[in-house]
């Protein structure tokens, strides 16, 4: 389990593990938690027979140092394919990673981009159909637009190992522009 650590105006900050989300708790820099989820660690005994715990919360907001991690998000095939849900975006049907790739929009050999925006998911089958043609030259539609991911999609595409509470947290603020075919 990965604590989603937010800054103190309640901004994505990074992905930490439940070691480092104890020593923040310990140190008194949690101000404030989100969601439902907890995890509960261990500690050692006293002499009474009583054992320490501590409960972590899944979204935790730090004092401390605001970084700004608005920047870009590298793309990769991996983010990609998340992103488009490992759906290929001509035909529609669902496949495994190995077998999606990367389909420029308009082709780099046109003057194409490598960017969020002219790229789409795509399986080798409809790539290879598609060619070295826009999307209406091989009349192949786009199933959904194109997009770059905003700050908290960012952070969702980052994490495959996302709790539901930290889900619905960061879905709250996804863009609205997806247009389904």
């Amino acid at each position: 389990m990965l604590v989603l650590r937010l800054n103190k105006a309640g901004m994505p900050q990074e992905w930490i593990d439940r070691e480092q989300a104890a020593r923040l708790y310990s140190q008194n820099k949690v101000l404030f938690e989100l969601g439902e989820d907890h995890y509960t660690m261990y500690g050692g005994w006293n002499r009474l027979g009583q054992q320490s715990t501590l409960n972590l919360a899944s979204i935790i907001a730090c004092d401390g140092k605001i970084t700004d991690v608005s920047g870009k998000i590298t793309l990769t095939n991996t983010y990609l394919f998340r992103r488009d849900n490992c759906l290929c975006l001509y035909c529609g049907n669902t496949f495994t990673p190995s077998v999606l790739t990367r389909d420029h929009i308009l082709p780099r050999s046109r003057g194409g981009k490598d960017c969020w925006t002219n790229v789409a998911t795509a399986c080798q089958r409809c790539n290879h159909a598609k060619g070295a043609r826009t999307p209406e030259e091989a009349n192949m539609p786009l199933l959904a637009v194109p997009f770059s991911p905003n700050l908290y999609e960012r952070f969702y595409l980052m994490n495959r190992r996302i709790l539901a509470d930290q889900m619905n947290f960061l879905s709250s603020h996804f863009t609205r522009r997806r247009h389904w075919g």
